[in-house]
């Protein structure tokens, strides 16, 4: 599923304009610059080989910084059994508005190896050094606050 699927409030609306001869795709409303935080949810997370990884099933906030920090993305298993969480550093996904999903720059067997977690065993996202260690993992570093991909 993708963004534009999940938009009930028109957040990437566009409509075609006749201009002359010409018609054009023109844009209205703030997507995908600035995007709503449910139409994220559920959409598709390939790498950039093209492989689906996943999707995605929760947005975390840090609510004292107003920052998103991860997204959780679920990977693996066959009909929800087996299935696996991950949490993935924002700043490691890239929006890809051609094929209306997001890029991870990691490879699928990588993936399963990551550090991962069941819908009933959460980790302390909080956790400064848990959250170093997952950043290192997808190649960022946490400096304070800021990420630096």
């Amino acid at each position: 599923m993708n963004y534009e699927e999940r938009d009930p409030y028109g957040i990437y609306r566009s409509s075609d304009k006749t201009v002359g001869q010409f018609t054009a795709n023109s844009h209205q409303g703030p997507g995908p610059r600035l995007m709503g935080a449910n139409t994220l949810i559920g959409n598709d997370v390939y790498n950039v080989a093209g492989e689906e990884l996943g999707d995605i099933k929760e947005i975390m906030l840090d609510v004292t910084s107003g920052r998103i920090s991860y997204a959780v993305l679920s990977f693996g298993g066959f009909l929800k059994l087996g299935e696996r969480l991950f949490a993935v550093p924002w700043s490691a996904l890239k929006l890809d508005t051609v094929n209306k999903r997001f890029t991870l720059n990691i490879d699928k067997s990588r993936l399963e190896d990551a550090p991962g977690f069941n819908k009933d065993q959460w980790p302390d996202m909080a956790n400064a050094n848990w959250a170093e260690g997952i950043h290192a993992y997808y190649g960022n570093k946490v400096h304070g606050d800021i990420l630096m991909g």
